[in-house]
């Protein structure tokens, strides 16, 4: 249930960003160059004007497979004055999404190979991993606590809740710093956390935001948009994630001298841009298969050709809570393809198939499987996996 304020979200945010600059000696955002940090980034870089606690530390995780619309708004906040750039041009180990089954591992900004940058390294960024940490969402706390020795930080970033319901219950429910339950901690021992003022917003506040502001953006949502791109595909992520991979199409007419780089160094990316959308979803039962099940596994067999990523999916597939999955037909052929779209995606991360448990009608459903809501709270959700599951007992 959402509970509205008299305030504006844009008003709240900048009062919770002037609340963690009182509470916290050291402040970072982390940006992405997409739409959402661009807006967290202008928030901030304000509050700190106020404050007097310019220059404002920004963090910039470079994929080096990154689109040349999101490099051009970066440089822009890094070479601002008022900005202490915190570029990270560092080697380290990826995901990458398009890599036909293999484990798929990417040795970005590989010292061994830099013929094969996809670009040259900027002048303002750190070019040398010094973190202890190789993987990429991990590398965010070695690089906070080494650049800070260790003392408090809030670092502030883009996430909002409409984007994903595993967002929503991850940063509503507990405090994680005194009242804040939008955010988490980075270290365990360490007074280092990760927060996001943004969390209640819309996607149309966000484009207001910018608007109104006349604040500069990533140009590539223009391109997107004029390609016919929905909104919730707009993603300005290295374009080998599991999320974006499906941007790869339209990629040789928007940035035809970057596609060329990135088919020369990455594996399977144009495989992927040759048979664009229909490889990486799948929404009707090939008719020589009986079951989604069925479908799955025969995907896992014949696309996974790395054993130990097999070996992980299986786990996947096969947990403890599949049994529950298993009693309702319609939840379980739907559990099923979307397993079915992560082989395809080489999602073994499990981004894709948490997306799916944490939406409201398969969450509010699993729970009342395990006795922890009550039938008249499914009844009122009208939830279809309930009343499937109704109708089979009543027939």
């Amino acid at each position: 249930m959402n509970f509205y304020l008299k305030n504006n979200v844009f008003d709240e945010a900048l009062n919770r960003i002037r609340f963690l600059f009182d509470e916290f000696p050291n402040i970072v955002v982390s940006v992405s160059g997409g739409k959402d940090s661009t807006v967290v980034f202008n928030l901030a870089l304000k509050v700190a004007e106020e404050k007097g606690r310019l220059p404002l530390n920004v963090l910039f995780i470079d994929q080096e497979a990154e689109w040349n619309c999101v490099i051009d708004n970066i440089k822009k906040m890094m070479y601002s004055p008022m900005v202490n750039p915190m570029w990270m041009q560092i080697p380290f180990e990826l995901i990458n999404a398009t890599s036909e089954g293999v484990t798929g591992n990417i040795s970005v900004w590989d010292e061994e190979h830099p013929e094969l940058w996809i670009r040259e390294k900027d002048d303002v960024s750190y070019k040398e991993n010094i973190y202890g940490e190789r993987h990429f969402y991990r590398l965010f706390n070695g690089i906070i606590d080494k650049k800070f020795n260790g003392e408090r930080v809030a670092n502030i970033g883009g996430i909002r809740c409409e984007e994903s319901p595993m967002r929503r219950n991850g940063i509503t429910n507990t405090p994680v710093y005194k009242y804040i339950t939008w955010g988490k901690k980075l270290n365990k021992e360490k007074e280092q956390f990760t927060f996001y003022p943004l969390y209640d917003w819309s996607y149309t506040d966000v484009w207001k935001a910018i608007r109104d502001n006349k604040w500069e953006y990533c140009r590539l949502y223009d391109y997107f948009y004029q390609h016919g791109v929905p909104l919730y595909e707009m993603r300005v992520s290295n374009v080998h994630h599991e999320t974006a991979v499906k941007s790869l199409y339209i990629m040789q007419e928007i940035e035809p001298e970057l596609w060329e780089k990135i088919t020369a160094k990455i594996q399977g990316i144009n495989t992927a841009g040759m048979i664009k959308r229909d490889a990486f979803s799948v929404s009707a039962l090939p008719s020589m298969f009986e079951s989604w099940e069925e479908y799955r596994d025969y995907l896992l067999e014949k696309l996974i050709i790395d054993e130990k990523v097999k070996e992980k999916f299986l786990r996947i597939f096969n947990r403890p809570n599949t049994e529950i999955y298993k009693q309702n037909k319609l939840f379980y052929d739907n559990f099923c393809r979307v397993c079915c779209n992560a082989v395809l995606r080489n999602d073994f991360e499990e981004t894709i198939i948490k997306n799916f448990l944490t939406k409201p009608e398969a969450g509010i459903w699993i729970k009342w499987k395990k006795g922890k809501t009550t039938d008249d709270d499914i009844k009122r959700y009208q939830n279809k996996y309930y009343v499937y599951e109704q109708n089979r007992c009543n027939q």
